[in-house]
């Protein structure tokens, strides 16, 4: 008897030491994942977000010239779903880890194939794909936690910002998309369902050829006589050719069919190109 109590006492005790193990607690860096919406696909940033805690950031916690996993923890990952060019180097679609080289004017950024390093542990230089400089900026105000986010994104044209303290830095990536979607119109076109509206909508947006955009308008009308939101696409294609009779008169016909649909950011948007024409 004795015996079972004891082996009891001593199971209670582990059970209290594995509960008192289990206490979740704030990670003195929390972790972030960005998926940012970029041209065909994406952008994806995986990354750990210190804090400054009251330190002096860049030439001490940060040391100058020395390379910085941006964050801590982990290497920073990004992946980028289409091949792009980042600081004007060429870097293929795929996910890669990202390092700096700071110093008070200027970041070397280094993208590297080292997935799996712990921090700069495990970093071969044999694996870089792209090394470049970006000037630093300096902030109005201190920003306390590290930060990265995608920022300024345009059809074919971002920018990865990174921030912490008083310094930012601006990675800017471009890719090219115009060869793509001129190639899936053209397929497009072939077919029996033709996308009309896109396909205006993307060649008058691109300043490609506008008498395609025009006549693909038009079709566009014809399948969908109601469509005020095509009458407008037309109107302004006519507008940008220079016919502005045609032009006011196509836009007048829109706001006709947005006032039935009830749609009044349609009819303001008429108006204003109307009056714009004036």
């Amino acid at each position: 008897m004795k015996k079972l109590l004891l082996a009891l006492v001593s199971l209670l005790s582990l059970n209290s030491v594995s509960q008192a193990q289990s206490v979740k607690m704030p990670a003195p860096s929390t972790s972030q994942t960005i998926k940012q919406e970029f041209a065909l696909s994406s952008i994806e940033l995986v990354y750990s977000r210190p804090n400054a805690k009251g330190r002096t950031v860049f030439g001490d916690l940060v040391p100058f010239g020395k390379m910085w996993r941006l964050g801590a923890n982990a290497a920073t990952k990004v992946t980028f779903g289409d091949d792009v060019k980042v600081g004007g180097m060429p870097v293929k679609a795929g996910s890669y880890v990202i390092y700096a080289i700071p110093t008070a004017t200027e970041w070397e950024i280094v993208i590297n194939k080292g997935l799996t390093n712990w921090g700069i542990d495990g970093y071969k230089a044999e694996e870089d794909v792209a090394r470049f400089k970006v000037k630093t900026m300096a902030m109005p105000m201190a920003n306390e936690t590290f930060t990265m986010q995608v920022a300024n994104v345009m059809p074919a044209s971002a920018d990865i910002h990174i921030m912490w303290d008083k310094t930012a830095v601006a990675i800017p990536v471009v890719t090219e998309i115009d060869a793509k979607i001129t190639a899936q119109i053209d397929k497009a076109m072939n077919i029996d369902s033709r996308p009309y509206f896109q396909a205006a909508s993307y060649y008058f947006e691109a300043g490609k050829d506008i008498d395609k955009a025009l006549a693909w308008s038009t079709k566009a009308i014809e399948l969908n006589p109601e469509a005020f939101w095509i009458m407008h696409l037309k109107a302004k294609i006519l507008a940008k050719k220079g016919d502005k009779v045609a032009a006011k008169d196509v836009a007048m016909k829109s706001i006709e069919s947005a006032k039935k649909a009830k749609n009044d950011d349609y009819v303001a948007l008429n108006e204003k190109l109307i009056a714009g024409m004036k």
